[in-house]
């Protein structure tokens, strides 16, 4: 069975097991998202939506964090951690979007990364979920699981998604990542893999070897 071959079968089963995956983040506009993503790092989801039903309440567009106060904002995004650096990040990335980008986030990778405080994984996000362009988004779930199915043998991000995308119709990448999202956390832990009880277990490297056993 082929890589491509394997991930159509999978999806199958996924697609019985979590057909309404999507991003966990609160958000309405393209802004709200990126400021959301920007805000999870070493945060959860949850936290987050807690911190942004009132943040963007004060503040509503690329413009009024692009204006912001800096000492103002560090607190209001504090509960999030790291907030001096987030903080940062925020406002200049709103200055770009509204300088730079007439008050639109972008919607390619190359722009996406001009922006301080995008890397590849959240220029995926913005991309898959904001712009339903093909987009592999690689976070600890998906380096586990990709590599346990035995779609990839990397630990690199950059090159998982790249081996990913080789695999992946693009019209599933997006909704792909966030099924092994679900599936990590419901399943697939990195400790203590629940694989006798994976229904994908005869489609992953991993599973097969200790069901085997």
């Amino acid at each position: 069975m082929t890589k491509k071959e394997k991930v159509l079968e999978i999806q199958k089963i996924f697609e019985t097991m979590y057909p309404d995956a999507d991003c966990t983040l609160d958000f309405r506009t393209p802004h709200e998202l990126l400021v959301s993503v920007q805000l999870a790092a070493q945060c959860t989801d949850a936290r987050v939506n807690v911190v942004t039903k009132d943040l963007f309440q004060k503040y509503q567009s690329p413009e009024d964090f692009a204006n912001a106060d800096l000492e103002e904002l560090m607190e209001d995004v504090r509960p999030c951690g790291f907030y001096r650096n987030k903080a940062k990040n925020i406002i200049a990335s709103s200055r770009d979007i509204v300088e730079k980008f007439d008050g639109r986030v972008p919607d390619t990778m190359e722009e996406l990364l001009t922006l301080a405080g995008v890397g590849r994984k959240t220029a995926n996000l913005i991309l898959g979920d904001v712009y339903g362009k093909p987009a592999v988004v690689v976070d600890t779930h998906c380096i586990r699981l990709s590599n346990r199915m035995g779609l990839t043998i990397n630990k690199d991000p950059v090159k998982i998604e790249f081996d990913l995308k080789k695999c992946v119709p693009p019209e599933y990448q997006s909704k792909f990542c966030h099924q092994l999202v679900l599936h990590g956390r419901a399943i697939c832990p990195a400790r203590s893999p629940k694989c006798d009880r994976c229904p994908i277990s005869h489609l992953c490297n991993y599973g097969k070897k200790i069901v085997g056993k």
